[in-house]
């Protein structure tokens, strides 16, 4: 066959393509027949026979036996030392004739070592010859090159490792991340056919079993379906073309969507994302497994294997991830799927991928309504910010996320119908949650902001008015999620008015008085609801494109909120609780107790703690409790007949609370002075097995990390030896109100002589007890407190009594309170607008500090 019939015949098949005759992977498979037919034979024309001294290696496409329609063809002519001259003559019989047939080729001439050279040196090639395979001539000669080239690369893999995954980063650079792209690049992008290609290589390379297999009911199904789905799409962009191309163009996506039987742009659109998400997941585990499965040298040999440090209950860290610790029995412990979630996002380590297998075969489904613990740790999740981000999507490639949210399926790889749109729908949801979570100091209820900010949007996909739709999920999954009703009704109202203050401020007059009351009117007067919207507001433009919040709106939208909170009553002011009986008596009787009960939850106790009442004696308290281990979800503070009676809600970091007994012990030996409480908080709290997010990137693409050089980097990318994470993602803030000596009604607010003091921040070990010795060192009296942790964030009241109430003493204690408090880490978005932007001033009048 001649090369022009070769190309004549090329021509044909893809015409018979287009009529239906041939699917995409029949025609690869036929494009493939074809060539090696045409190689085979030119090649025995021109003497390349068994034994001859000279073999045809193909690499690339032919090689792979993928063949699409507009491809190079990727060959090597192998020749064991012939003469030059000899050599020339052949090369020439088949290079000329498929040139002349304008049949693309891509070519060389080796000899085996020349070609290991070569493959030695750069890594482009020596990934491309890893897929070499024999087409025609002496198969011993491309045997010793294939095995040669393997050998060479298994040998050498430890030092070119950060060399490859430079290599991939700079691909992901300039190819951009396939599943967001309006216009993606299937091959070379981030999550396209290249990275299930490097997976190949790494697993040649004995460092991973190729791409890490999903579960069968997983988005995706496994990155196998994903690359096929991926190859078949490329294979229809091929035809429709007419030529080479990569990215897929708006003008095509119908056609091939059509073609594959997808259906139009949008639904090739989800395709596209869901296979690229999927092999982006499969290769950020292969990395990291790769990295730490690189041989070691030297001393390094004769390390002891990574100690495992424990992070939460059934929860530990392992060589730069979070694995399940040895007595964790998922079948048993429904909550573990979200500890491990939560302790992904609050180190900043990777999800083993064998943890999620285990969890997906395993982990029962939680009961509705979902326990008090397991509905903190999804707050802890969500009120990471950005750092949450890959723990979702690795729950979500595992099928775990759709596990916790069946809603979420509708959203799913959802394309947005909005060109302003960066992200997926289900993305979109869940970057507005991670800006929400950098918003949290701002509201009064943190809890309800992020998950308001992670629903927001999930009615959209269901052929109807997706507010609508999507307030009615918030009820049916605020239920399931265990919260009370009035807040179900409030997250349901969230959802259904997110639009609500950016429609208005930007289509209305503000100066009309009607706009400001409709508002007010449409939110049932509700303060904490508008200021829920204010912040969710922010964090959806934000999630939603570049330039969607600027200064504009945000004035529009801040002097909106300012006019409508002027219109609508705050709520009570917080009060102590009445002590119960059993409390009075305790307090009756004096001296020290400590009492433990088992609370609501399987993990949660309520520990209630009674000495004589003194200063300093709140903050030593709660140091006992945080130096047995023991995270206080909430907290009473009040007095009776001199004594001092404090309860807490606490969950246990490791098993069970220590014996009551001990804890009076140590609360007398605090007390007393023999113990400094804040000093071994403070040692405590740098053994913190939990390892700083500042040094982990969080970045789409984090694993990319993986073969760093530093010392301190261990082959996955993660910090070797860490240390505690001691800033929050949103900035602390303290809220004063002073009594309203006017104020008429059954709650005027505090006592004259009191003020209340509202602190708002990320926790850390310790918290209360650093606090109020702050409290303490001011000489101000805490009257009564009231403390509430709401996942990570942490909203605390303190009646005060205060020597000095002037406005210089309430400056000095907040800078002082805020500077215990864990600092805030950068924003770029980050504007400075604090509560105040949103007319945030206290029921009284006097400025947020």
């Amino acid at each position: 066959m001649a090369a022009t019939d070769l190309a004549a015949t090329r021509r044909q098949l893809l015409e018979s393509g287009r009529s239906g005759k041939l699917d995409a992977p029949g025609l690869r498979q036929v494009l493939v027949d074809l060539h090696e037919f045409w190689l085979t034979s030119k090649g025995a024309e021109l003497g390349v026979r068994p034994q001859s001294g000279y073999a045809i290696v193909a690499v690339g496409g032919l090689g792979r036996g993928e063949l699409l329609p507009f491809s190079d063809l990727d060959l090597i002519l192998l020749h064991d030392g012939m003469p030059p001259d000899e050599v020339a003559e052949v090369a020439d019989g088949l290079w000329y004739p498929l040139w002349d047939a304008n049949i693309p080729l891509d070519h060389s001439v080796r000899t085996v070592p020349q070609a290991l050279q070569v493959a030695a040196e750069d890594v482009s090639a020596a990934l491309g010859l890893l897929e070499a395979r024999h087409i025609a001539g002496d198969e011993d000669l491309s045997t010793l090159l294939i095995s040669g080239v393997r050998q060479q690369w298994r040998m050498e893999i430890r030092d070119r490792f950060p060399a490859v995954v430079a290599h991939a980063q700079d691909r992901w650079r300039r190819g951009g991340d396939i599943a967001h792209r309006a216009e993606p690049d299937l091959k070379s992008g981030r999550g396209g056919l290249r990275d299930v290609q490097l997976m190949g290589a790494l697993a040649i390379a004995q460092l991973t079993d190729g791409m890490a297999s999903l579960r069968p009911d997983s988005p995706g199904a496994g990155p196998q379906v994903a690359y096929g789905r991926l190859l078949d799409i490329r294979t229809e962009l091929h035809r429709i073309a007419g030529r080479p191309r990569e990215q897929v163009r708006a003008q095509d996506a119908d056609e091939i969507g059509a073609a594959l039987r997808i259906g139009d742009r949008f639904d090739l659109a989800r395709v596209i994302s869901d296979a690229a998400r999927t092999i982006s997941y499969s290769t950020d585990v292969g990395l990291r497994t790769a990295g730490n499965a690189l041989p070691r040298r030297g001393l390094a040999k004769l390390r002891r294997s990574p100690i495992r440090r424990p992070l939460d209950e059934g929860v530990v860290e392992h060589n730069g991830e979070i694995v399940l610790a040895r007595n964790a029995i998922p079948s048993k412990d429904p909550g573990l799927i979200l500890r491990v979630a939560a302790a992904s996002a609050r180190t900043g380590l990777p999800i083993s991928a064998s943890t999620l297998s285990r969890l997906a075969d395993y982990a029962p489904e939680l009961r509705e309504p979902w326990p008090a613990e397991a509905l903190s740790d999804l707050l802890v999740l969500l009120g990471a910010g950005h750092h949450m981000v890959d723990p979702i999507e690795a729950l979500d490639r595992t099928g775990l996320w759709g596990r916790l949210l069946p809603e979420w399926g509708a959203v799913r790889d959802l394309p947005p119908r909005d060109a302003i749109h960066t992200w997926t729908v289900d993305r979109h949801l869940v970057e507005t949650a991670a800006h929400a979570g950098s918003m949290t100091t701002r509201v009064s209820r943190p809890d309800l902001l992020v998950l308001g900010a992670l629903l927001h949007d999930l009615g959209k996909g269901r052929g109807a008015d997706h507010s609508i739709v999507g307030a009615e999920l918030a009820v049916q999954i605020g239920n399931r999620f265990g919260l009370w009703p009035q807040d179900v009704t409030v997250l349901s109202d969230m959802v259904r008015h997110h639009l609500l203050l950016p429609t208005i401020a930007t289509r209305r007059d503000l100066d009309d008085p009607a706009t400001a009351e409709f508002v007010a009117d449409t939110l049932g007067h509700n303060r904490v609801l508008l200021e829920l919207l204010a912040a969710l507001a922010e964090a959806d433009s934000l999630a939603t494109g570049p330039g969607v919040w600027g200064e504009w709106k945000a004035s529009l939208i801040n002097e909106l909120v300012r006019r409508a909170f002027r219109l609508i009553d705050g709520g009570a002011l917080p009060r102590p609780e009445a002590l119960t009986p059993e409390q009075v008596a305790l307090a009756d009787k004096g001296g020290f107790s400590v009492d433990i009960v088992p609370a609501d939850g399987a993990h949660t106790f309520r520990v209630t703690m009674v000495a004589p009442d003194d200063s300093g004696l709140l903050s030593k308290m709660a140091g006992v409790l945080s130096l047995n281990g023991l995270r206080s979800h909430s907290a009473t503070v009040q007095s009776h007949a001199g004594s001092a009676v404090n309860t807490f809600v606490v969950v246990p970091l490791f098993g069970s609370p220590p014996e009551a007994g001990l804890m009076r012990q140590q609360l007398m030996a605090a007390v007393e002075g023999k113990v400094d409480v804040l000093a071994r908080l403070d040692a405590r709290e740098a053994e913190s097995p939990i390892p700083t997010i500042a040094s982990v990137t969080a970045a789409p693409g984090a694993a990319a990390s993986a073969g760093s050089t530093d010392p301190a980097i261990d082959g996955a990318g993660h910090p070797k030896n860490a240390v505690p994470a001691l800033f929050a993602v949103a900035p602390p803030r303290v809220i004063w109100v002073q009594p309203d000596m006017d104020a008429t009604g059954p709650d005027p607010g505090p006592d004259p002589g009191e003020v209340l003091m509202e602190l708002r921040t990320d926790d850390r070990i310790g918290l209360l007890s650093r606090v109020s010795a702050v409290i303490e060192r001011h000489g101000a009296l805490v009257r009564w407190a009231k403390v509430t942790t709401l996942g990570s964030t942490v909203v605390d009241t303190f009646c005060l009594q205060m020597p000095d109430g002037g406005e210089d003493a309430r400056a000095a204690l907040a800078d002082d309170v805020i500077g215990v408090c864990p600092p805030p880490q950068p924003r770029s978005d980050d504007d400075g607008n604090g509560p105040d932007a949103y007319g945030g001033t206290a029921r009284s009048g006097v400025p947020i500090s």
